[in-house]
């Protein structure tokens, strides 16, 4: 019986991190192509608006296709000369390749997330860099 439960144990174990690992490749970060965006609402102490925002966004992020990193932010509270802390929420997601990124670009998910709160902000600021 002790053997079985060691067994089972064993067995548990090798199941949870194999899941673990699957996971962390799920959202690893892919260095092909990144995508980082910065939202800066129209009314950011606002928290009617900023659960609007969030939520369009998390059911965005829960639908897209072809994002592999899904990150989302908001300043760090860091104050150095060079660090710009003005946005309300940043976006970072990795693809494979610019054409999956452009496949996003088109995805109803995406489209449907900027119908839904682009009424939220009054700027927003995209940086799309290939990897090295």
């Amino acid at each position: 019986m002790k053997q079985l439960l060691k067994i089972g144990l064993f067995f548990l174990i090798i199941m949870s991190f194999s899941k673990m690992q699957a996971q962390e490749q799920k959202t690893a970060f892919d260095h092909n192509f990144a995508h980082v965006v910065y939202f800066w609402l129209k009314n950011p102490n606002s928290a009617e608006d900023n659960k609007a925002f969030l939520t369009s966004l998390k059911k965005f992020m829960s639908k897209s296709e072809y994002a592999k990193t899904k990150f989302i932010g908001e300043p760090a509270g860091t104050s150095r000369d060079v660090v710009d802390g003005s946005f309300t929420y940043s976006l970072i997601l990795t693809f494979p390749s610019k054409d999956i990124q452009d496949k996003y670009q088109q995805e109803p998910a995406h489209l449907k997330f900027v119908e839904e709160s682009q009424h939220l902000w009054e700027r927003v600021v995209v940086y799309d860099s290939v990897g090295l």
